[in-house]
């Protein structure tokens, strides 16, 4: 199986070097385990053994006594936890480690829900740095065809699987083993068929704005329900909320209800059970929302402060994706032809003069094969650009 080199890598062993223990957070199959494979640890204690797991549960103090027994050397010993959160307890014991530098550690996750479930879960402020894993982006992977990253999308796994009926097999058993049961467990869900038809909404609705009476009508559940199974999502990783801008001086009808992407086109896919043939409308909005993910990955990596908006005026004019970084804002519209004319910036000009103060220059992302200037404030760029796009955000 092939190593992918992952933007995070540096970062990780950079903190590394400088003595700070990490959280690294991340859904299941993105890539944590196989990235930490190659540090040489000490200790590594998986969670998601069954019978170590329970003996962690009885007894968190057996790490304080595995950690004692290492040998000594000039350095801590290096300590990694996978999932963490199965056995919230154990942080106790890492602080104690910690503090007194008897250890170093990475711990990951796959649900913040589960870290905070607990009301005195210990996430020792001060202690770690927060890191976060996402599915591969265009710059870690190989050349790819944008029909396979919009319909099969980037999980390693599925990346390095060159038939098509095994990834389609692949991604099947992802949504059914770990969305329709792990996921489920969390909302301690007692009739499996009401989360598996809200999580197929949930496909289906992938990129739009949050609805939760209209979901709930469809499934046939409480909106309390689904305003519960969509925070599950989000806090198991597997979904991204996406705010709108709200603020205009001479608008008063700006939409304020958020978006939601799920994590990956691939299982967003395979939850909504469809196929690869789909009407060109629908084409062009899957565009969209592999576009708004491949910014949310890069903008957490490049910029953490950055936030990914829309904007949108139900009687008027919408961006798909606005950046907003260091007080700014980026407008970005998506279309999936491959020679944009002028009419596809009549929106992003809007939003321009609109936000003069705050916005200089927009972009619409397609398939052209070269960038295209089709304003002196707008430029169009090839979606394998979108790497580059954020970068030049630091400018």
């Amino acid at each position: 199986m092939a190593h992918f080199r992952r933007n995070l890598e540096p970062h990780l062993l950079r903190h590394l070097r400088r003595g700070k223990s990490l959280l690294l957070l991340g859904p299941r199959q993105v890539g944590k385990t196989t990235l930490l494979s190659t540090l040489s640890a000490d200790l590594n204690v998986n969670l998601v053994d069954r019978t170590l797991r329970l003996s962690y549960e009885r007894r968190p103090q057996r790490l304080l006594e595995e950690v004692s027994a290492l040998p000594r050397k000039a350095a801590p010993p290096l300590v990694i936890i996978d999932e963490v959160q199965k056995v919230p307890e154990i942080m106790d014991v890492a602080q104690q480690l910690i503090d007194a530098k008897h250890a170093q550690f990475i711990l990951t996750g796959s649900s913040a829900r589960k870290l905070r479930r607990h009301g005195d879960m210990n996430l020792l402020p001060g202690r770690l740095v927060h890191l976060r894993l996402d599915p591969l982006t265009l710059d870690e992977l190989p050349q790819a065809a944008l029909d396979d990253l919009v319909y099969d999308g980037s999980l390693p796994g599925c990346v390095q699987t060159l038939d098509a009926g095994d990834r389609e097999l692949d991604l099947k058993s992802y949504v059914e083993a770990y969305l329709d049961e792990e996921v489920r467990a969390e909302a301690l869900v007692r009739r499996i068929g009401d989360f598996a038809r809200f999580l197929e909404l949930a496909g289906i609705e992938s990129g739009n704005i949050i609805n939760l009476s209209a979901i709930a009508s469809d499934v046939g559940l409480s909106k309390n329900t689904v305003g519960n199974y969509f925070e599950i999502l989000f806090d198991c990783l597997v979904a991204e909320r996406i705010d709108p801008i709200t603020r205009s001086a001479t608008r008063k009808k700006l939409t304020r209800s958020s978006r939601f992407l799920l994590f990956d086109m691939g299982v967003r896919r395979l939850c909504a059970n469809e196929g690869r043939r789909v009407t060109p409308e629908r084409r062009g909005g899957l565009f969209e929302q592999f576009v708004g993910l491949e910014l949310i990955r890069h903008l957490r990596f490049a910029h953490p402060t950055a936030q990914l908006r829309f904007w949108r005026d139900p009687d008027g004019p919408e961006v798909d994706w606005v950046v907003e970084v260091h007080g700014r804002y980026v407008p970005i519209e998506v279309k999936w032809s491959d020679d944009p004319g002028p009419s596809v910036i009549k929106h992003v000009l809007t939003f321009l003069d609109e936000y003069q103060d705050q916005a200089t220059h927009g972009y619409v992302v397609c398939r052209s094969p070269t960038r295209l200037q089709l304003h002196p404030r707008v430029t169009a760029i090839p979606w394998q650009h979108l790497p580059r796009l954020v970068a030049e955000l630091e400018s």
